[in-house]
């Protein structure tokens, strides 16, 4: 099994809302990708609740059987269009993979 964990620091407004109001957003629409995609085996996405220097806005944790289902994903056409919009409203992301 393959965890796949991403985490992103939000502008403060993007296409037209705030960050808060994108975190939510992002969240659903990764959210609704469970059962839509068969490679992903579990989704859980978090916001953060304590603000730091260190912290980051919004995490998402999957896991995939192996690297090629992560890769299968990736390019999915559902995941892309949250991706896109992910991209629209990021300042940053950065990305752990490992087995389990």
């Amino acid at each position: 099994m393959l965890k796949h964990i991403v985490m992103w620091k939000l502008k403060e407004s993007a296409n037209g809302k705030t960050k808060e109001e994108n975190a939510l957003l992002l969240k659903e629409k990764l959210e609704a990708l469970v059962g839509e995609i068969a490679e992903l085996r579990s989704l859980e996405v978090g916001i953060n609740a304590i603000e730091s220097d260190a912290s980051y806005d919004i995490v998402l944790t999957t896991t995939f059987d192996n690297e090629a289902d992560l890769k299968s994903y990736a390019v999915n056409p559902k995941h892309v269009l949250v991706s896109d919009f992910c991209s629209s409203i990021r300042e940053s992301r950065v990305v752990v993979d490992y087995l389990i």
